[in-house]
């Protein structure tokens, strides 16, 4: 199946805003003690005695946190003379939601308590940025883990067949009949094994396997820049696609998607304000190779050994005090794992800028 024909739908910017707020698997999900803390805080700054964090989609509201809820949401409620808000803002530009303060009395302001309203809006953000950022990189490596087992389960049926035909050869002698009957035993365990390992995957929301499709890679990269618009735009930066014609390939578009969010985001993180980010192709082989080049802060030698290690400390820093949660290279890493491709990085030191190389089978 070819999915060209959706793949150039042009998303608008609301329906990125709400994809967004459906990754971080908020909406309608139970009350939460670290986002019921955060309200009680900005209630406690204005000396208030109602507050509250809501998302925002499709004209509805969903409250994550309430403090003093009695008379109702003060967003459509006359009853508040004093109300004050700073919106929530994802990292690349979406005003997903609010957190409010508000009162039936009314209450001067101080720009000091604004601040603080301001810091515990990105609290929330950084919250839902660090879940999503795990959930990613838990579901990568889970989603590597059984298309590993899938692969080693073929050679073991293989080994299960070959040993029972061994044992069934015409004038087999008893020593080597007791070898393939232990081999016959003890490959049947592992396949059974295994079977147990992918039929809990299949149980889980996420399927483990890739769905494959065919793709134009090109097409991928121009939807993840539409998606990291705004925050290209914050940082005065472009990103410059050098790829003229189609470049298909078979592989799963939604994870070749994280893969190029996480790589590009990085790029961006790591620049400066102003510096451009370039990504060419290469054809050979059968494969496809993308480079993703910044000109940013660059990486060390040492850097370059641990870059693709769980929660490895590197001496790079954001540009702009982005949060970076150490899991963005590893998620990425997984996913290009599973489509039999390879990552890997190349920097010339500090200062230097780096790119980002992804090879990936056509076919």
């Amino acid at each position: 199946m070819h999915n060209e024909k959706a793949n150039n739908i042009i998303l608008s910017d609301e329906t990125l805003r709400l994809r967004k707020l459906t990754d971080y698997e908020i909406l309608s999900t139970p009350a939460e003690s670290a986002f019921d803390l955060i309200a009680q805080l900005a209630a406690e700054i204005f000396d208030v005695p109602h507050a509250g964090i809501g998302f925002h989609t499709d004209g509805n509201v969903f409250v994550k946190a309430q403090i003093g809820s009695s008379i109702g949401l003060p967003l459509k409620n006359d009853a508040y003379t004093f109300f004050a808000s700073v919106p929530i803002t994802s990292p690349e530009g979406y005003e997903l939601g609010l957190i409010y303060v508000a009162d039936t009395k009314f209450k001067p302001v101080e720009e000091q308590q604004l601040k603080m309203l301001w810091h515990l809006a990105g609290m929330v953000i950084e919250k839902l940025e660090s879940r999503i950022a795990i959930r990613r990189a838990l579901r990568a490596y889970d989603d590597r883990l059984h298309v590993l087992v899938h692969d080693l389960k073929n050679p073991m049926t293989t080994i299960s067949l070959q040993s029972e035909l061994l044992g069934r050869i015409p004038g087999i002698d008893n020593k080597s009949l007791l070898i393939a009957g232990k081999i016959n035993t003890q490959s049947k365990k592992m396949i059974d094994n295994l079977n147990g390992i992918l039929s809990s995957a299949r149980k889980e929301a996420h399927s483990f396997k890739p769905k494959i499709d065919k793709i134009d890679l090109k097409e991928i990269l121009e939807q993840v820049k539409r998606e990291l618009n705004l925050l290209l735009k914050y940082k005065n930066q472009t990103v410059f696609i050098d790829i003229g014609d189609p470049v298909e390939i078979f592989a799963d578009p939604d994870k070749l998607i994280t893969v190029f969010r996480e790589l590009i985001n990085n790029a961006i993180k790591f620049s400066s304000a102003g510096k451009d980010i370039y990504i060419t192709h290469q054809i050979s082989d059968n494969e496809v190779t993308i480079s993703i080049k910044d000109n940013g802060v660059g990486l060390t030698k040492e850097d370059l050994d641990k870059v693709f290690i769980k929660f490895a400390r590197l001496s790079s820093v954001s540009t702009n005090q982005e949060n970076t949660y150490g899991l963005g290279l590893i998620t990425a890493n997984a996913l290009v794992d599973i489509h039999k491709g390879k990552l890997w990085v190349e920097s010339d030191g500090k200062d230097l800028g780096a790119t980002f190389y992804v090879t990936l089978p056509i076919k």
